[in-house]
């Protein structure tokens, strides 16, 4: 005879599943996501204004926010290793390597974090850009209101050099390209302050010739604002959401109506790559966006595989 459970035992056993659940995906969420998983996201998107333009292999690092024990120095230490066997032309580091304190159980030095991602190799160096918690992490240049932020001094003592709304051109198989890099646009927490110091007419102005060009740019806000001029826009800052299901990041608005929280968005004949980063901001947690490289092809064949 078929015995059914009583609704009480139903509930009962429904809250009991359900917590399970709950403590499995919180358990994945904050100790084996963000800690354990590392992909390489793959683009190779047509370009209209990269037909011109070299063949260029670009590894795109973002969102480090550095700290123990959610981005040690050993895992840094593992996506240098790893992007370096991707044999990238050009890397180009997107800003935010500290940690926020909301979440950083130990700080980790940026001197030391930078002695550990300057082994990075590539045959056109490595290139970054600050992010917002370069500026919100350093307390003098937050009250001054102006000057280099820590993160700037240490990589730039490693010679890696920090593009603030400047440009440096490139030349690869006898064809030349521009790389520009904007300053953070919401880099003072201050009321007496606008917020931001980039300037994008003041950096394109610096382009001197029809060369394509790649733009750094922390925050992808700005991408509205990006003229076609521009080949390709790079940024992070979003961490995908940190939650992203069903390939919808409920915590990140939209952007003059664009869905600007990950990956690859063309508006207007216009593209943009927003990485979903390394680390973690305001609640240690990632699900469904692990830490990733991205890799992108340019003036190359299409790729078979999306991600590895």
């Amino acid at each position: 005879m078929l015995i059914l459970p009583s609704r009480r035992q139903f509930l009962t056993g429904l809250g009991a599943t359900a917590a399970t659940l709950g403590l499995s995906t919180a358990t994945y969420g904050i100790g084996i996501e963000p800690l354990h998983r590392l992909v390489v996201t793959r683009y190779a998107p047509i370009l209209p204004g990269w037909a011109d333009g070299p063949s260029l292999r670009v590894a795109v690092l973002a969102d480090f926010h550095v700290c123990e024990p959610f981005m040690s120095l050993d895992r840094v230490a593992e996506i240098v290793a790893t992007t370096n066997a991707l044999k990238p032309d050009i890397v180009l580091l997107l800003g935010d390597y500290p940690a926020s304190r909301r979440i950083a159980w130990r700080r980790v030095p940026l001197v030391d974090f930078a002695r550990v991602i300057g082994d990075l190799r590539a045959p056109l160096g490595i290139h970054a850009v600050l992010g917002n918690h370069d500026y919100w992490d350093d307390e003098a240049v937050q009250i001054a209101g102006r000057g280099a932020p820590e993160s700037r001094r240490a990589l730039e003592a490693r010679g890696i050099p920090v593009l603030e709304n400047d440009v440096t051109r490139f030349v690869k198989d006898g064809r030349p390209f521009w790389l520009a890099g904007l300053g953070d646009q919401q880099a003072f927490m201050s009321e007496e302050s606008d917020g931001g110091v980039d300037d994008l007419p003041g950096t394109l102005a610096k382009v001197t010739n029809d060369a394509p060009v790649l733009l750094m740019a922390h925050e992808p806000d700005i991408f509205p604002k990006v003229p076609s001029r521009v080949a390709l826009t790079l940024s992070g800052h979003t961490h995908g959401g940190q939650i992203r299901l069903l390939g919808h990041s409920p915590a990140i608005r939209r952007v003059g109506g664009l869905d600007l929280s990950y990956g690859h968005v063309v508006a207007g004949g216009r593209h943009i790559i927003v990485s979903g980063g390394f680390g973690m901001s305001r609640l240690p947690v990632r699900i469904g966006v692990p830490p990733e490289i991205v890799l992108i092809e340019l003036g190359r064949p299409p790729l078979t595989a999306a991600a590895s």
